[in-house]
């Protein structure tokens, strides 16, 4: 190779080298620049709130096209839809010439492809009509001013929605559209006015008008060749396949955007008349895998759509669905269905919403011997929708997994009769005009048994008997046993259809009887799934939608570890609380009241509870009920019967039990009789072994009232005052529910009880010097844990001031009285004892000074010889 090729080479390399760097740099040399001017050219031409995270620039990515990506995009409106969101979306991508990127500030920019990801769009109108997608900034500049020049050109062969969300809310007719998780493409040259787009659908459809359900998360997807007339804003449907769930259909015609609103011209109809196509209806969660199905007869859905659609008309439409005598059988399952007759239209002849009607003229089908039918119609369906409707037959639920594809735990079984009319209109549901409700006849189900996720237990219901009447419900029997709990139950449920139609509170009134009521049979917490894959446990939930009163009696409810006895009371089931009143029931040996509430409204549920106990025995209630355990564990120890007020609120657990650590009242106790069992705490043997003056087990509780509060975890006792014969005994200090405690005890010890010393003391004081004598006070604290303690007492120093008090009383006797009165006392020289003349005589004083030297030790000590 020459030296010139390889310079060349060379040179080239560089070359390209260096302009691979400067296309890589260039997008982070103008990063700010792009972003800057691609907010400002959007805030130049709307009217909203425009954010955006960041614009980046690609040269590399698909040379030689640029790629600009928005990330984050998000426009809110103005008023009068202020801070409700018009789009976000995660990513939008355009695809363009690099060469587009140096046109002129009047020179139209051509956009290839557009891509978006992760998007939400909301078009909502009020109830004045206006629509919150009109956000263009009002162009003041007199049209004679007006330059012609095209920012944009859209000459776009190919565009890709991943995951759109679309939302349609109409707030004047209460109409809700929503098209959720929709990926959408198409391809075709928009630069011809006449074009072929070839577009793939896919989304989840739902639609709601005036509070009631028509479609909800149903699948639909089209693939279809669209004629696009960009001229005349008209889309013609060629080559196409729609599913709906999995019912096929074909349209024809076209749809075409006019002044006033669109033109719609459109038939559709499934292209086979197969029975199969009414299963494919069903989704595909519930209808299962429609391969090797048997079918006989047919079922059609053909329809039309005809007219414009406005602000005041829709098009006209006709829409039937009929089949006849015909059958299914699922090849694994060992029944089937057959004799199924539908004849259903949904119809506009006026192109009025109101006008629109729902005849369901027939509806049935059998499963062996069982038969089932149903017809209805529905009209007046956008002002005051008015119901007619029957049902009449015999379902066995055994048979229904037999003959389709339920996907349930546990067989369903059980007999459901009915023969049901009613016929009403939506006004009267909603403001609760009974009298115009016509209701008649009976629902019955026997022998039925369900478990499933929303049940703590399997439910097994031997009769439900229902009476619809015109201005109620009633239920005239109920009985049903879960776990170890039987239940029965009689009512009345007052709005039925406002429940069922309208999403309103379902009122009712009800009596229960049980013998066995268990409430863990029903208060299972919920489990969910978390984002990780994980479980997650939550705490029960009281339902929103109900408000009703339950007069209630009980042989035996067991809760937690508790047997309660005798129960009776009122619950009110209202805004996710339950309300209990006057319950009363027999437990502890005695008798316990209520009055209180429980509420799972907020993320933690919490409860607020008024107890009255009367002659409970005081150990079971206090080592049984570890609630009040850990408010008073010595309690337990006591022997004996106990009344009782109780203040007690706080935060419930998953098990509906209370979290020990958020409780807070106050408890008043009064001891009808009581004693102490020392021999069971550790806190009362350290106590007794340091106050050597008490014999715990003597001591006679009787009468004692007890008054305590507390909260944080931290209980605080007031003072109170116990006997024990001649002693007094004052208490007071706090413990927390950690069982640390700080305690002061105050004795009010009678001097006898302090030891033999002092006793030989007392005895030497005359009567009426005794009796001068006060009680003794020693005090002693508590501190530590009722398992571990730690007790001090000033016991020693108190005997030991009282000594020195006996022996101050002493001496001064002993001086008052003389030498002869020492002399007799301590066992000295009689009065006529001759006295020794050949020894010193001492004075008077001296003589009287040694006595008390020698009495002195005489009582601590050896006598003197």
């Amino acid at each position: 190779m020459s030296p010139k090729t390889k310079k060349i080479l060379k040179w080239t390399g560089i070359s390209i080298l260096s302009i691979i760097i400067v296309l890589a740099a260039v997008p982070f040399l103008f990063k700010e620049q792009i972003k800057n001017k691609v907010l400002e050219s959007i805030n130049k031409n709307v009217d909203a709130i425009v954010s955006i995270e960041d614009v980046n620039l690609s040269l590399l990515k698909s040379f030689p096209k640029a790629n600009v990506s928005i990330e984050k995009l998000s426009i809110v409106n103005k008023a009068p839809f202020a801070g409700k969101t018009l789009v976000s979306s995660e990513n939008i991508s355009l695809k363009m010439s690099i060469m587009e990127l140096f046109n002129g500030a009047n020179e139209p920019m051509k956009i290839e492809s557009i891509s978006t990801e992760n998007t939400i769009l909301n078009i909502i109108f009020n109830k004045d009509g206006v629509g919150n997608y009109d956000i263009a900034l009002k162009d003041k500049t007199p049209e004679e001013e007006k330059s012609e020049s095209k920012p944009f050109s859209l000459s776009i062969e190919k565009y890709d929605v991943e995951n759109l969300k679309f939302t349609f809310l109409d707030e004047a007719s209460k109409m809700k559209l929503v098209l959720d998780s929709i990926n959408h493409q198409g391809t075709g040259n928009f630069a011809q006015e006449k074009l072929d787009l070839d577009t793939k659908t896919t989304a989840n459809v739902s639609f709601d008008m005036d509070k009631s359900n028509f479609l909800k998360n149903t699948k639909i997807s089209l693939d279809a060749i669209l004629g696009i007339d960009l001229k005349n804003s008209k889309y013609t449907f060629k080559e196409n396949k729609a599913l709906i769930n999995q019912l096929p259909l074909e349209f024809d015609g076209f749809i075409q955007m006019a002044e006033k609103g669109q033109v719609y011209n459109l038939t559709f109809k499934t292209p086979s008349s197969d029975f199969k196509n009414f299963l494919g209806l069903i989704p595909e969660q519930y209808a299962g895998n429609l391969e090797g199905v048997e079918t006989t007869g047919k079922f059609e859905v053909k329809g039309k759509v005809n007219g414009e659609l406005t602000d005041t008309t829709v098009p006209k439409f006709d829409v039937e669905m009929v089949s006849n005598n015909a059958s299914f059988h699922y090849k694994d399952l060992p029944k089937n269905v057959k004799n199924i007759n539908i004849d259903t239209h949904i119809v506009n002849e006026t192109g009025i919403v109101n006008d629109t009607y729902v005849n369901i003229d027939n509806f049935g089908f059998a499963i062996d011997q069982d038969v089932f039918n149903a017809k209805a119609n529905i009209k007046n369906i956008s002002e005051n929708a008015l119901v007619n409707a029957e049902l009449r037959g015999v379902i066995n639920l055994a048979n229904v997994s037999k003959a389709y594809p339920v996907k349930l735990e546990k067989p369903l079984n059980g007999i459901l009769k009915a023969d049901v009319k009613t016929a009403f209109d939506m006004k009267s549901v909603e403001t609760n005009q009974y009298q115009n409700i016509k209701n008649s006849g009976r629902v019955t189900l026997t022998g039925f048994n369900y478990s499933g996720p929303e049940m703590a237990k399997p439910v097994s219901i031997s009769i439900a008997d229902v009476a619809f009447n015109p201005t109620k419900i009633n239920l005239n029997q109920l009985s049903l046993k879960t776990g170890k709990s039987d239940v029965n139950v009689t009512g009345a449920l007052e709005n039925f259809y406002g429940f069922l139609f309208k999403n309103q509170i379902l009122k009712g009134n009800f009596n229960m009887s049980s013998n066995t009521f268990a409430v863990s049979d029903f208060m299972a917490p919920t489990t969910n799934t978390t984002e990780d894959g994980g479980k997650k446990t939550e705490a029960v939930k009281i339902p929103s939608f109900l408000d009703c009163s339950l007069t209630a009696k009980a042989n035996t409810v067991l809760y937690d570890n508790l047997n309660l006895k005798n129960v009776s009371g009122t619950v009110a089931i209202k805004d996710e609380a339950v309300k209990l009143s006057n319950l009363k029931m027999d437990v502890f040996g005695g008798r316990l009241g209520l009055n209180g509430l429980v509420s799972t409204k907020g993320k933690v549920p919490t409860f607020d509870m008024n107890l009255g106990l009367d002659k409970v025995d005081v150990g079971q209630t206090f080592s049984l009920m570890n609630t009040l355990k850990t408010i008073a564990p010595i309690a337990e120890v006591i022997n004996g019967k106990l009344n009782s007020t109780i203040k007690l609120s706080g935060s419930l657990n998953q098990s509906m039990l209370p979290n020990i650590s958020t409780l807070s009242g106050d408890l008043i106790g009064n001891l009808v009789s009581g004693s102490l069992n020392k021999s069971r705490s550790t806190l009362l043997t350290e106590l007794d072994n340091k106050a050597t003056f008490l014999d715990l087990k003597d001591i006679n509780l009787k009468d004692v009232t007890v008054a305590l509060s507390f909260k944080d975890g931290k209980v605080v006792v007031k003072p109170f005052t116990i006997k024990h014969k001649d002693i007094g005994v004052q208490i007071a200090g706090s413990h927390g529910f950690d069982q640390n405690m700080d305690y002061n005890l105050k004795f009010d010890v009678p001097a006898k009880y302090l030891g033999k010393d002092v006793n030989n003391l007392i005895t030497k004081l005359t009567p009426a010097d005794a009796n001068k004598i006060e009680n003794v006070p020693v005090n002693a604290t508590m501190i530590g844990t009722f398992k571990n303690p730690k007790i001090t007492t000033d016991l020693k120093q108190a005997t030991t001031n009282l000594t020195t008090q006996l022996v101050k009383m002493q001496k001064e006797k002993l001086i008052n009285q003389g030498t002869g009165a020492l002399t007799n006392i301590l066992g000295g020289t009689k009065n006529n004892t001759p006295k020794d003349s050949t020894k010193t005589t001492s004075t008077p004083k001296e003589q009287v000074g040694n006595a008390v030297k020698d009495g002195i030790k005489g009582l601590f000590g050896k006598k003197k010889n």
